[in-house]
């Protein structure tokens, strides 16, 4: 997995497929419960899956799996840009800026202080201009790239 602070050029686009079939299925109150495919635009504060999303340039869909499983990431927040798009080295930067600062209300500890690293998911220039994609995603992994198991939602780590 890519650390926070590098460069992560994964913009959701609906062309690029991961090779997964079958897709995950949600309980009523809308969490993970078998595993499988999420859509990009599907994906939602609490799903976890694993890292085979980030082997693909632009990220179409990822393997969903119930929190409880072991797994690599869980977003832990999601927001929108606005505006006219503003080049992919800036949106990299407000996705990066955006989801630091939501890290702390999401995890219950500062970033500085946490076992817990993110990344972001956001769009890139062909689906912000075609699909009108503006959602970032914030993708919390254990620093050290152990897999997780519960969710980090909250947890203080």
């Amino acid at each position: 997995m890519i650390e926070a602070r590098s460069i992560l050029v994964a913009g959701i686009a609906a062309a690029a497929a991961i090779g997964l079939s079958r897709a995950a299925t949600r309980g009523e109150s809308g969490e993970i419960m078998t595993a499988g495919t999420v859509d990009a635009f599907e994906m939602r504060v609490g799903d976890c899956f694993d890292d085979s999303a980030f082997e693909q340039s632009e990220i179409s869909e990822v393997h969903g799996v119930p929190c409880a499983e072991p797994h690599d990431n869980e977003v832990y927040a999601t927001f929108d840009l606005t505006g006219t798009w503003p080049g992919e080295e800036r949106v990299e930067e407000l996705a990066f800026e955006g989801c630091y600062d939501r890290f702390a209300s999401a995890i219950g500890r500062s970033y500085e202080e946490s076992e817990i690293d993110y990344t972001s998911i956001y769009p890139s220039s062909r689906s912000w201009k075609e699909l009108d994609d503006r959602e970032v995603i914030c993708v919390a992994y254990h620093m050290e790239y152990e897999q997780l198991t519960g969710s980090v939602l909250g947890s203080g780590r």
